[in-house]
């Protein structure tokens, strides 16, 4: 087949931190875990019509003909990988997913191009449990799904000298969007005696049972006027009976859980448990930190 240029949506999917699973379980077992989760990704590639281009490292490439595709294909992965059994010590295994929909160059089995390099600083900036995507690719999405899409804040991404719009697939159930339209109400999770949790800021006390946001833009459920806060800058979802405190912003959140030390979070994620305290940008000990308390202990 000769060189042509044309639309395919590429989306790649990686383990998360594989190279401590492998520390942890040694080689033998990680691999077969790995090995594992490439069958359940190549599966569910191929039932939403997309085709496995190739095996990179701990994960994939693959191509969709079109962007409804790779949505699709991103959410039943993470939905399904959150259903695997856990490994030795209790871990989870996680994978991140980026995709993109545009111009690729397809020579034979082979895709390259910008629409390539693009899904893969997509995957680049995406975190553990997390699929994410770009404005142009939003565009390209059926209205339904693109009611699935969460707007994040402009990212840096290595190779593009302006920030990129980032999009995040809101993929788990329970999250105050529905994930796939038509998913039939009997296989979504039961709220009934779902975990709670209570949040403090400035005098008001909000309990959680599902996802909040909290970020400087008025549209977040808690808003943050710290001059260090992003417009986007966290969530706390309720994923796999726990809350799960998700940073996506420019200068960190910063996270203090009972009396151990703070931790600064950059694009990254911690559960949260018991009590704390939560800072936006800078932490709790310097002048101007706006907190956000949270007890985790609530009936």
């Amino acid at each position: 087949m000769a060189r042509e240029k044309i639309k395919l949506a590429v989306l790649f999917a990686d383990v998360s931190d594989s190279t401590r699973m492998y520390e942890a379980l040694g080689d033998t077992k990680a691999f077969g875990n790995v090995r594992e989760v490439i069958a359940l990704l190549t599966g569910v590639t191929g039932a939403f019509n997309g085709r496995v281009v190739k095996r990179i490292g701990d994960g994939l490439m693959c191509a969709f003909p079109d962007a409804d595709g790779a949505a699709s294909a991103a959410g039943e992965m993470q939905r399904q990988i959150t259903q695997l059994p856990p490994l030795a010590g209790g871990k989870k295994v996680a994978i991140r997913v980026g995709f993109h929909y545009g111009p690729v160059i397809q020579d034979g089995e082979e895709v390259f191009g910008d629409g390539v390099t693009m899904a893969g600083r997509m995957a680049g900036v995406a975190l553990s449990g997390q699929a994410v995507t770009d404005s142009d690719t939003v565009a390209a999405l059926s209205a339904p799904l693109r009611e699935t899409m969460r707007r994040l804040d402009a990212l840096a991404v290595k190779g593009e000298a302006q920030g990129v719009e980032v999009h995040e697939l809101m993929w788990l159930e329970g999250s105050d969007r529905t994930v796939i339209p038509d998913r039939p109400a009997a296989s979504r999770v039961s709220r009934v005696g779902a975990p709670t949790m209570k949040l403090t800021h400035r005098g008001r006390v909000l309990v959680v049972k599902g996802t909040v946001h909290l970020g400087r833009d008025e549209s977040n459920t808690v808003c943050i006027a710290d001059s260090m806060a992003s417009r986007r800058h966290a969530r706390i979802e309720l994923r796999a009976g726990k809350f799960v405190l998700v940073d996506q912003s420019s200068n960190g959140t910063f996270v203090t859980i009972g009396n151990s030390p703070e931790v600064r979070l950059k694009r990254e994620e911690a559960i949260l448990h018991g009590t704390g305290v939560i800072t936006f940008g800078h932490g709790a000990a310097e002048a101007g930190a706006e907190l956000v308390s949270f007890d985790c202990g609530v009936n």
